[in-house]
């Protein structure tokens, strides 16, 4: 699906993108964004620091996840905090107000028709978007007119075929396989963390440095077993049961089956394991 039919009417925004966006926006989708952004808060965020008075762009705020913790973070930093869902505009505003935080201004908006002046900010943040967009390229040629020069872009995403597990499970393998196939069909890219320095060289940025950042999970780890094993992953795949079923990806039986085996490697002998991939790169 191309992005740039938002371009022709703000009326079929979130029609189009609760399609694009393979997750949805429900209540229960929410709430896995927010365990996901808890239990990783050290793994991908203790670097991430931003200068007195510098203003940020984060790209793609969602229910404002990651924005708590970026604004708590540099709290005498600016941000202005976007997203095409209006649904998650709000839920982000009351994050952001729960958490008592002052430094973050919301506005609906399109990452490839944005309406800020060029060179408006010092940094920009992306995290867990271009993995839904059909053209990541333009999107970061966009943001890098955005920034001025000498600053910097910092860029998250996964990579769903990172992940391996114990007791290994060919049903749970086609099951994680059944939601990067919906996404390639949306026109993202579930495997894109492993693409972001050929696409930010290919935006044009410099001095580009990806940094790999391995979830493991054992049960030494009960946080990460519940928090990110059980509620972030195998319910973000559980989340697309309908969806994969009516592609005709994959049969019931199977899926199910996969489901049940991401959940075996809760159990106090099993491993579970993905990585994240964070990217800085600068403008010159």
């Amino acid at each position: 699906m191309s992005w740039e039919i938002y371009q022709f009417h703000a009326v079929f925004f979130n029609r189009i993108m609760s399609k694009a966006y393979v997750h949805g926006y429900d209540i229960r989708e929410t709430r896995r964004l927010q365990d996901q952004a808890n239990v990783l808060v050290e793994l991908l965020h203790s670097d991430t620091r931003y200068q007195k008075g510098s203003r940020i762009l984060e790209a793609g705020c969602g229910v404002g996840s990651q924005t708590v913790t970026l604004a708590s973070n540099s709290p005498n930093a600016a941000f202005t905090s976007i997203d095409i869902s209006g649904d998650s505009i709000a839920e982000a505003t009351k994050a952001v107000v729960s958490a008592g935080l002052h430094n973050v201004n919301f506005a609906r908006a399109d990452i490839f028709n944005l309406d800020f002046e060029p060179e408006s900010f010092d940094h920009v943040f992306v995290c867990h978007v271009l993995e839904h967009l059909s053209d990541p390229v333009v999107a970061l040629e966009t943001l890098k007119r955005l920034i001025k020069v000498g600053g910097t872009i910092t860029v998250i995403e996964g990579d769903h075929g990172s992940t391996f597990f114990h007791p290994d499970s060919e049903a749970a393998r086609l099951s994680i396989q059944c939601l990067v196939e919906l996404q390639r069909r949306a026109g993202g890219n579930a495997l894109i963390g492993r693409e972001l320095y050929p696409l930010l060289e290919r935006a044009g940025f410099d001095s580009i440095h990806v940094d790999p950042r391995m979830v493991y999970v054992d049960s030494s780890k009960p946080s990460l077993v519940s928090g990110f094993t059980r509620d972030t992953f195998a319910a973000m795949i559980e989340g697309i049961r309908d969806a994969a079923l009516d592609a005709e990806i994959i049969d019931p039986a199977t899926f199910d089956a996969g489901v049940r085996d991401l959940h075996r490697t809760t159990d106090p002998d099993g491993i579970f394991c993905y990585t994240f991939f964070k990217a800085i790169a600068a403008k010159r």
